[in-house]
């Protein structure tokens, strides 16, 4: 048989002999380097390697001689492969032997063009770079020059076992990106990062679709793992499904067997490639033990070796450089081993008695922690136990002393003149064994002399006194030293001629007062004893455990059952042996010595656990347990354990995992329904009792509120519900969109106090002049606070600071802009003009209380759901600049579009400025979101305006509804409706809305489907995630010139409102022409647009002219005015209020008969033809005429 010869020299190891590599893993090598015998010539070389990282040792000079010195001729480097910091110059072609490498490589900042590892074939990644890389290559080129890397040389690298790759920076580094490293990286999920390298260079013609790594045809890739057959588990040399390599190679191979392997994937034993190397034990399936193999080997890197290096020792089947904590170096039948300690690891500590360190005192007692060996003695002085104050030593603390606890063996003498007078014993050595008595004093080894409060000497374990006599005297109180047998301590002794004089006991307590006092021995003490007590015997008379005598051994009772040893002592039974009882459990300490088993038995022996997977000398044992408890052997076909002695019981096969699967796949649905049953009914569970929070607190809120009652007692009484925030109390979650004042966000509200989180709006306010700040807390914010109508979005809070940020209750549709663009084939008449309702009496309620809207348009009406229409934005001009007269819009879009002409030319804004709004945000919705004026530039429009020119009839409305309009565009402002009439107006209108909006759908939904649906809708208070689109603003671009649609003329309507005034005294024209009383109206002018404008400030051109119709203004209060109306009324009788009209407990108008359709003589205009119509219904065309018919 070939054997192997192992020796090191610098920084190689040479393996000599039976290494049987492939071809490439051996070199031929005649000239056998220290006179070593090598077989055949074949030598393979092994070097360490760095663990520096990025860190240089001396300059670059020092560091390549030493690189050199380590690599020239190294195969395997059994560490890490650290490059750094290399000149363009260096050569470095004695890299080229490297076949394998156990840790990283690092190739970092140098300027050499290529890395010559031509023959490396497999990076193990034991050790990783920065914990992940097994190869990193990172920053070769010259900062200031045309040097760095170009080409990475590792054209046979085809596999890294563990760890990902690492190639950043490398400025002429053209080819490494172009690699197929999925291929090369064992692990799918390591880290591969290539970044910022040069350009990608084509490779040539010959290497087809395959990378290469650099530029010539011998530098093609070969791909060993994606190109391989699905049969295959690992890496294959062709693509058929017959050339997979053996599941133990690495790197590819040249055949199918172990043998080919171009390298192994765990360990190569002098030629195959095997998962582990040949055991230390193997079972014995005769004898159903564990016996040591003569053929073992260890495992020394990736190579199974007969023994280790010289300078290694051996750690159960591995070879180490130093043993693990808890074992120590044992040297067997010329092998040094790792045994464990059994207890404290052996120590060698120095003694004392010399010249600067006489005693044991304060200071140097630390030295002795952990020692259980003494080279030299242990001298108790009263300079050390008391102290020396001339030398400045203070007193030893007693406790110290029980360092020596652990102190087994003194090699000289144990001297004790002195000792803390707190102790009575030198049970502090209780575990001390031998005195050697290599040197003496005076031919003493143990002395103990006038200690006055010594009564036993505890000396417990000591069993022998090598050499050397014993001296114990002047110890008045000291007892049971005269029971000892010393003749047996001494037996050993190796001066036969001072056996004579071998101990010198006198003037110690005489034996009749120690009997008198009760200091004898324990009665189960022989041979005399150290002290009181069975645990001081010297030997017991009966049975022993753990060094104390005891009367009997635990055979018949206790949790543990014992045996007792033919020297006396009780030893527990192996923790395998079933508890007997009333009979003894073992007859000895092992496995096969137990009266019966407590889990399972194989062969004679008891063990846990049946065998699986322990080598033997023919393969690998495998054993399962029958009925009775007994392990037998599993079917030699099975290699991965077994349940039964059939084939067909072997784990793995197709009955077996059949029904495990099966069994698995129940179980699993089963518990994954139940889960998932349980996580739904939790969930609705917990979101139904997060959401009855949430409606309870966002009521609370809102019903309640911070209350301010007057300081002056001569003030009004007013108690204004307004709640001010901080800005802890509101999180922002996201943008929802931007608008003329500031900007708008989704968040949280969480009340002080409280721990629900309430979804709200945050309107955040910007001052884009910096002239105003909102730390104050002023009126027209409590107002605003104040303010709830069901058609007003409620203000829930305000915070300020140096941005205002108002709270409001959060939209879950969205706009009534986006609304209506969305679903204009959903919207049917009744809705629509209950839209008109409610939005007329949102603004009827902010003209109650003062507020001007100034902004009102369809964008900044919110639906609070599909019925519901709330009006956003109202005060914020007033916020802004609470004391001028006029708020100028100044480098922010303007909504020309939506203002009124007195608004647009002179800067006033009034209640009846807002009704002129009104009307365009009617007609938005009329024309399902189109734009006003979309056509035209901003800054033609108030030209265009003055003209008498209005924005066309909706294809959809009726005259009736347009007419209404027209009256919100009225030049004089004392003309327009107020919103009371109407709210009035449409009210009516939405009692018969075929009769005024003709729409085509499809699916019109019937009224009480709608009723039903919109109850539901209002029920709801859930929070609806949503987002609202940015307000479309103005933009005033000069640039823009678009034809102007046709309108309706300034003639055409007056020619309507002519034929309206003369033919028409009941119905639709009676509700329109009422007159009304202006002079105790509510509807006044807003503090900030008192007066009028002497500049108008915006985005357009200087040339709008400021001349027209409205430079002489009639007021309502005008009694020309007011005669003319009531005389073209019928009188001034009373308006009714919008409130008083009969709606359902929502304020949604619901079609039905109305007082004012009664009988009356109407003409109605059908496709030019004049139809007299008399009876309840007033109005009547077909339906494809009704949006061009008017009444006469």
């Amino acid at each position: 048989m070939i054997y192997l010869t192992l020796f090191k020299t610098h920084h190689f190891l040479y393996f000599i002999g039976s290494l049987n590599f492939s071809q490439q893993y051996t070199k031929s090598n005649n000239n056998c380097i220290m006179g070593t015998i090598c077989h055949r010539g074949l030598i393979h070389i092994l070097c360490q390697g760095t663990q520096n990282a990025l860190s240089t040792t001396g300059n670059s000079e020092i560091q390549y001689n030493m690189m050199k010195d380590m690599y020239t001729g190294c195969e395997i480097v059994m560490g890490n492969l650290e490059i750094t910091m290399m000149e363009h110059n260096r050569d470095f072609s004695f890299l080229q032997s490297i076949r394998e490498v156990t840790g990283y490589i690092l190739f970092a900042v140098n300027e050499f063009s290529r890395l010559p590892l031509d023959h490396l074939r497999v990076i193990r990644g034991t050790m990783l770079y920065e914990d992940q890389y097994a190869l990193a290559v990172m920053i070769n080129y010259q900062k200031d020059g045309q040097h760095g890397l170009q080409e990475l040389g590792l054209t046979r690298l085809t596999e890294i076992l563990e760890g990902g790759v690492k190639i950043i920076q490398n400025k002429y580094l053209s080819y490494a990106p172009q690699v197929n490293w999925l291929d090369i990286v064992r692990d799918g999920s390591a880290d591969i990062l290539i970044q910022d390298n040069g350009p990608e260079n084509a490779c040539d013609e010959a290497c087809g679709d395959v990378p290469c790594w650099g530029p010539g045809k011998d530098k093609c890739q070969r791909l060993t793992k994606t190109v391989c057959a699905p049969q295959c588990n690992g890496r294959c040399f062709g693509e058929n499904p017959s050339e997979c390599c053996h599941i133990e190679c690495a790197g590819g191979c040249s055949g199918p067997l172990d043998t080919d392997c171009f390298a192994c994937r765990n360990f190569n034993n002098s030629g195959p490639c095997v998962r582990q190397c040949p055991q230390a034990l193997l079972y014995n399936k005769n004898t159903f033990k564990m016996e040591p193999n003569p053929n073992a080997k260890y495992q020394y890197g990736s190579i199974c070796v007969a023994q280790c290096p010289l300078n290694f020792v051996v750690d159960g089947s591995s070879c180490v450089i130093n043993c693990p904590p808890n074992t120590m170096e044992v040297e067997k039948n010329g092998v040094k081993r790792c045994e464990p300690c059994g207890g404290l690891c052996p120590k060698a500590c120095h003694g004392t008695g010399t010249q600067t360190r006489q005693t044991v005192d304060a200071f140097n007692i630390d030295s002795f922690i952990n020692c259980t060996k003494i080279q030299g003695s242990l001298h108790f002085l009263v300079t050390g136990i008391k102290g020396d104050d001339y030398n400045s030593v203070p007193p030893l603390d007693p406790e110290k002393l029980k360092i020596f606890n652990t102190v087994r063996e003194i090699t000289d003498i144990l001297s004790i003149q002195s000792w803390p007078e707190s102790m009575s014993d030198l049970s502090v050595f209780s575990n001390l064994q031998t005195i050697q008595g290599r040197s003496l004093y005076r031919t003493y080894s143990l002395m103990v002399v006038k200690i006055p409060s010594l009564t036993s000497l505890g000396l417990r374990s000591l069993r022998r006194i090598n050499d050397g006599n014993v001296y114990i005297t002047g110890n008045k109180k000291l007892c049971y030293h005269d029971t000892i047998n010393w003749t047996r301590i001494f037996s050993g002794s190796s001066r036969p001629q001072r056996r004579q004089k071998q101990t010198d006991i006198k003037d110690n307590c005489p034996r009749s007062q120690c009997v008198a006092e009760g200091h004898v021995c324990d009665p189960l003490c022989a041979d005399g004893c150290w002290g009181p007590g069975p645990s001081q015997c010297l030997s017991c008379r009966k049975y022993s455990r753990g060094g104390t005598c005891v009367p009997e051994c635990m055979f018949l009772t206790g949790s543990r059952r014992e045996f007792a040893t033919s020297s006396g002592e009780c030893l527990p039974c192996h923790p395998e042996c079933k508890v007997q009882e009333g009979k003894e459990t073992c007859t000895g300490p092992g496995a096969d010595q137990c009266v019966a088993c407590a889990n399972l038995q194989d062969g004679p022996h008891c063990v846990p656990s049946c065998p699986e997977g322990v080598m033997a000398g023919e393969g690998v044992i495998f054993k399962y347990p029958n009925k009775q408890g007994r392990c037998e052997p599993c079917h030699s076909n099975c290699t991965q354990g077994c349940f039964g002695p059939s084939i067909g019981d072997c784990v793995g096969s197709s009955r077996n995992t059949q029904s495990q699967t099966t069994t698995a796949i129940v179980l699993g649905v089963i518990a994954l329904v139940f889960v998932g049953f349980s996580i739904f009914v939790l969930t609705v569970l917990y979101r139904r009792g997060l959401a009855i929070r949430r409606k309870r607190a966002m009521r609370r809120y809102m019903e309640n509120g911070e209350r301010f009652e007057p300081l002056d007692p001569g003030e009004k009484g007013s108690k204004v519900c307004a709640r001010f925030l901080k800005p802890t109390e509101l999180r922002k979650i996201k943008l929802l969109g931007n608008g003329v004042f500031g900007t708008v966000h989704k968040g949280i509200w969480i009340p002080e106090g409280d721990t629900v989180k309430l979804p709200v709006a945050i309107k955040t306010i910007h001052d884009r002049t910096g002239r105003q700040t909102f730390y104050e807390e002023t009126d027209h914010m409590r107002a605003m606070g104040s303010l709830d109508h069901m058609n007003v979005v409620r203000i829930l809070g305000i915070c300020t600071g140096v941005n205002l940020q108002l709270v409001t209750q959060l939209s879950t549709q969205g706009s009534l802009l986006e609304h209506v663009r969305n679903h204009k084939n959903k919207l049917n008449p009744q809705r629509l003009l209950n839209w008109c309702v409610q939005i007329a009496k949102g603004m009827y309620y902010l003209e109650e209380n003062r507020m001007v809207h100034r902004n009102l348009a369809a964008r900044n009406v919110l639906l609070r759901n599909n019925y519901t229409a709330q009006i956003s934005d109202y005060g914020i001009a007033d916020l802004l600049y609470p004391d001028d007269k006029k708020y100028f819009y100044n480098e922010v879009k303007t909504p020309i579009k939506w203002m009124a002409l007195e608004s647009i030319l002179f800067r006033r804004y009034t209640h009846q400025s807002d009704v002129w709004s009104y009307g365009v945000t009617i007609w938005e919705m009329m024309s399902y979101g189109a734009e006003p004026y979309d056509k035209m530039r901003p800054q033609d429009v108030p030209d265009l305006l003055e003209k008498g020119e209005r924005l066309s009839q909706p294809q959809i409305c009726t005259i009736d509804v347009y007419m209404v309009m027209v009256k919100c565009w009225m030049v004089d402002e004392n003309i327009r409706p107020a919103f009371k009439e109407l709210a009035n107006e449409f009210t009516r209108m939405a009692r018969d809305p075929p009769r005024y909006l003709v729409i085509k759908v499809r699916h019109l939904d019937a009224a009480p489907d709608e009723v039903n649906q919109r109850s539901a809708d209002l029920d709801d208070l859930d929070d609806v995630d949503f987002g609202l689109d940015d307000p479309e603003e103005e933009v005033l671009a000069d640039s823009l010139s678009l034809s102007v649609p046709p309108y309706l003329s300034q003639s055409r309507i007056l020619s309507l409102m002519t034929l309206l005034l003369l033919f028409c005294r009941c119905c639709f024209v009676q509700g329109m022409w009422q007159s009304r009383s202006r002079l105790n109206s509510a509807r006044t002018m807003s503090e900030s647009s008192e007066g009028f404008g002497t500049a108008v400030e915006l985005e357009i051109s200087e040339d709008i002219s400021l001349t027209g119709s409205l430079k002489k203004r009639r007021h309502r209060e005008d009694s020309a005015y007011m005669s003319q109306r009531d005389s073209l009324s019928g009188g001034p009788p009373e308006t009714p209020s919008p409130e008083m009209q009969e709606e359902d407990q929502n304020g949604y108008v619901l079609p039905g008969d109305g007082p004012e359709r009664g009988d009356c003589t109407t003409f109605i205009y059908c496709n030019t033809l004049i139809i007299p119509k008399k009876g309840p219904n007033c109005l009547s065309c077909t339906t494809d005429d009704r949006h061009n018919a008017f009444i006469i």
